[in-house]
């Protein structure tokens, strides 16, 4: 009974690397709709937030190519924790974004501060309306739900949690299974 059961949790670590690398890479595509296809640029915390997409999905691909072909459950179990802990630091970041959205605190001062810009031509306001500048603010939501209650950086806070979790249990799966 063991050896199915570590087989079983074998197989769960590489599930659980394959949904984070699918839902990690439709998630980066969303944010890529959102800016290509409608047009709302994404400011310096957005792009932030993108950083543990751009680590957690090759290394959840590479960790279920590995994993079946005899990687160590232990180095399996490891790089599913690295995913979780990138994946639950972008929890936090996307948590603080959305709180500087809803004024609770103040963002970065280069997006969300009084913006003392300086016109590649001279002239600020000819540059602005020709389109030379765009600023865009991180303490104002670009797109908010139907409802208005949840922005793309509110939606983050609850995917990255999902994806920590998805690659914790992986993780604890692998662990379990190298005995």
């Amino acid at each position: 009974m063991h050896g199915v059961q570590t087989m079983t949790e074998g197989r769960s670590a590489v599930t659980a690397a394959l949904v984070v690398a699918g839902v990690g890479a439709a998630t980066i595509l969303g944010a890529y709709y959102f800016q290509y296809v409608i047009g709302l640029a994404p400011c310096p915390l957005c792009l932030d937030q993108r950083i543990a997409y751009y680590l957690s999905i090759p290394l959840a691909l590479a960790v279920a190519l590995a994993a079946g072909r005899g990687l160590p459950r232990g180095a399996v179990a490891v790089a599913l924790g690295v995913i979780a802990l990138a994946m639950l630091f972008n929890a936090g970041l996307a948590l603080f974004h959305a709180g500087v959205e809803w004024k609770w605190w103040p963002g970065p001062q280069e997006c969300s501060g009084p913006q003392d810009l300086l016109a590649p031509s001279g002239d600020l306001f000819d540059d602005l309306s020709k389109g030379r500048i765009s600023v865009v603010r991180c303490d104002e939501a670009a797109w908010r739900d139907p409802l208005g209650l949840l922005s793309l950086a509110g939606y983050n806070v609850l995917i990255s949690l999902a994806l920590a979790a998805v690659a914790a249990r992986g993780a604890v799966a692998a662990w379990r299974a190298r005995a």
